[in-house]
């Protein structure tokens, strides 16, 4: 069984990852934070009293806080509709980023704890030396005492170089700054085997031991009326960072004392296991930070070399070039029925891999007049995807 839903199974585990987390980071959705009439304070009060605890232990805590869009449209009084644009959209995330971070502040201030805001978008770090650039930041900021708070900026964000939700943004900086939990704060108190509103032997999924399809399919495609990510996008989030060998959390934001509880043993929520297998920040900067510029289609004999003899990407083994890219581009390889098994960086553009596909190595130069690599990926910039852990 890939999950449990008896109260005594993994509890030992699941209480030991807790009590060795020394680096957590902490996502609060839109739901949880604002009300009808904006941006709940006795809520930012309640996030901020108990991030302060953490902190006071020992720990060091990354927040990553949605909410400045919603806030934004209730202080301009900006109705949602269906189709919204990305200008309306950027102009309630200016609006609302401010009275975000005021709110912060002041909630942080009645404990003492200094804040500091930290607005990314994609292109901070699908470029490698801001993207190490960000993580120094946190890092220094940890060395200060300073709770960083996190979201993205969504006023100059292009739509299709978003984050898409903030869960994946969590996943993201977890994995980056190496923290040893991700916890998601939701308007929901659990995963659960069914939806518990039509289906009365719905129970709570308390562990999750790897992410599977079983999994996946639980958590349905449902979306907050408030948020940008439902359950699936916390599964992936959570897959994420089992990818790189942490475990993850999601559970009840408005749970008075959430986090205490958390610590304290109390099982509430959905724990997710580390995974067995664990890939290095680069490759998972590789496989989950960059936005693939092309695809390449592989016959059985090149997937079965990848996935289970962790070979080189060769040009034989290359049915189908997608997309047009340059030399060093990201790009994912897909199987014959279009799943994919593997992401990395290319070695040729899109143009020359047309014409190099399915021949040998030996024939690279005379068909393009030099030859700067025997392989199309090579296998230190190439990442297996879709193994348990998410690797």
């Amino acid at each position: 069984m890939t999950f449990q839903v008896n109260k005594d199974d993994g509890l030992f585990y699941r209480q030991t990852l807790f009590d060795q987390a020394k680096r957590v980071v902490i996502k609060v959705g839109s739901a949880v934070l604002t009300d009808e009439n904006g941006l709940d304070l006795n809520i930012i009060g309640n996030i901020a009293r108990q991030v302060s605890f953490l902190q006071s232990t020992g720990r060091q805590v990354i927040l990553v806080s949605s909410g400045a869009v919603a806030a934004g449209r209730k202080r301009l009084g900006v109705v949602k509709t269906a189709h919204e644009e990305l200008r309306v959209k950027q102009a309630l995330a200016a609006t609302g980023q401010g009275l975000l971070m005021q709110a912060y502040e002041q909630a942080f201030a009645d404990f003492n704890q200094p804040v500091a805001q930290v607005l990314l978008t994609h292109a901070d770090l699908s470029h490698r030396g801001r993207y190490l650039n960000v993580r120094n930041t946190i890092l220094t900021l940890f060395e200060f005492g300073v709770v960083p708070i996190i979201n993205e900026n969504d006023t100059v964000s292009a739509e299709e170089l978003r984050f898409s939700d903030n869960d994946t943004l969590g996943a993201l900086m977890t994995n980056m700054i190496g923290a040893d939990m991700f916890i998601i704060l939701t308007d929901v108190d659990s995963l659960y085997t069914g939806n518990p509103s039509v289906d009365p032997d719905a129970r709570p999924i308390y562990t999750v031991a790897s992410i599977t399809r079983d999994i996946e399919r639980m958590a349905g495609q449902s979306t907050s009326l408030v948020g940008t990510g439902g359950m699936m996008a916390k599964i992936r989030a959570a897959k994420m960072v089992a990818a790189c060998g942490s475990c993850s959390f999601i559970g009840p934001g408005r749970h008075p004392d959430i986090l205490r509880a958390l610590f304290s043993g109390e099982l509430v929520g959905t724990f997710f296991l580390p995974g067995k297998g664990k890939i290095n920040r680069r490759k998972h900067w590789i496989a989950y930070v960059l936005k693939p510029q092309g695809f390449l289609v592989v016959d059985d004999g090149a997937r079965r070399a990848l996935v289970e003899q962790g070979k080189s990407l060769l040009p034989s083994g290359v049915t189908e070039v997608r997309g047009s890219f340059a030399i060093g581009a990201p790009v994912q390889c897909l199987d014959r029925s279009g799943a994919v098994i593997a992401a990395g960086l290319s070695n040729y553009a899109s143009i020359d891999i047309e014409r190099i596909k399915g021949k040998k190595t030996r024939e690279i130069e005379a068909i393009l007049g030099g030859k700067d690599s025997d392989e199309i990926i090579h296998r230190d910039n190439l990442v297996i995807m879709g193994r348990e852990g998410g690797q």
